[in-house]
């Protein structure tokens, strides 16, 4: 039986889990050959993303409904995420090691997130959905800042995608992760800490390590 403890442990040894898809009970264990990784010092602002981040008709959140945005995030047509661990996510939230950022817009609706894991200076990103255009990518440009700020030095993705390596994400061997991890776990890095970020200022952030 799955446990908190159990996928903790397994994450900070460098694997993770998957199931076929929703309804699937089971669980397989992933540690993929080549490993996605975002390098917080090289994420990609498009001009046309620059302009959705200085638009300012949205507003970012921390931990403000993180059922929601891992509910967003199965609600495709296929998904990894099946019952289980939708339950462990929510129990590994409720003890301070999964978290998640929301981009509303105005009215309050969400559209747009992200959700991952911590350990130490590790995040470990789980799924991100969008429901307008830039939602994601809006939630990544925070979401980088943030892990920045906090003190994290290692943003894990799993996999890449056209989609993220447009944005700076890349891929290392297995044996490059695991050595990065090693170092990122015993450092300390608080994902709750850092004051809620101005769109300028994350915007300027990005353009001096980009």
């Amino acid at each position: 039986m799955l446990t908190p403890a159990l996928l903790l442990n397994a994450y900070a040894n460098g694997i993770f889990p998957m199931a076929e898809h929703q309804d699937d009970s089971d669980v397989f264990w992933v540690d993929p050959r080549q490993r996605g990784v975002f390098p917080l010092n090289s994420f990609h602002t498009s001009r046309s993303l620059a302009r959705a981040i200085r638009r300012d008709d949205y507003s970012v959140d921390v931990n403000r409904d993180f059922a929601g945005v891992v509910a967003a995030c199965a609600d495709r047509e296929t998904t990894w995420i099946n019952h289980e661990l939708v339950g462990l996510y929510d129990a590994l939230h409720a003890i301070g090691s999964a978290h998640s950022l929301e981009v509303r817009d105005l009215s309050g609706a969400l559209i747009g997130g992200v959700f991952g894991l911590t350990i130490g200076g590790a995040f470990f990103g789980e799924s991100m959905f969008s429901r307008r255009v830039n939602g994601s990518k809006i939630a990544l440009a925070y979401l980088v800042d943030r892990l920045r700020q906090a003190g994290f030095v290692l943003f894990d993705t799993q996999f890449t995608t056209p989609h993220l390596i447009s944005l700076g994400a890349a891929e290392i061997s297995r044996a490059q992760y695991h050595a990065q991890l090693t170092q990122a776990i015993d450092i300390s890095a608080d994902f709750t800490g850092p004051d809620s970020a101005q769109s300028q200022d994350v915007l300027q952030r990005i353009a001096q390590t980009s």
